[in-house]
């Protein structure tokens, strides 16, 4: 439902990064998200420790130089993995659909 609702706002969607094991193995999936300027993957728990456990992960094996706090969002069973920090209105795009 999330990604039609994105792609009926004319967002484009692909796959999650290759490089990205924690989206990939996301138990309720996953998708990348692309805006003008930024991208996001978007990865969703079959529950909410689910979600939380994709969020530790994230926070886990990200990158040193990366500012995980900054691009690193979750609501509900969704956690958004942000490219750069994301614009208000990336945000509300991306959250409008989540509540969907």
């Amino acid at each position: 439902a999330s990604s039609a609702c994105l792609v009926k706002k004319g967002v484009r969607l692909g796959p999650v990064p290759a490089g990205d094991f924690v989206g990939q193995s996301a138990t309720g999936g996953a998708f990348r998200a692309i805006l003008a300027g930024n991208d996001v993957t978007v990865s969703f728990g079959l529950t909410l420790d689910d979600a939380n456990n994709i969020d530790q992960a994230y926070r886990r094996f990200h990158a040193k130089n990366v500012g995980i706090n900054d691009v690193l969002r979750a609501q509900g069973s969704a956690v958004m993995l942000w490219h750069v920090h994301p614009s208000d209105a990336d945000i509300a795009t991306i959250t409008g659909c989540l509540e969907k």
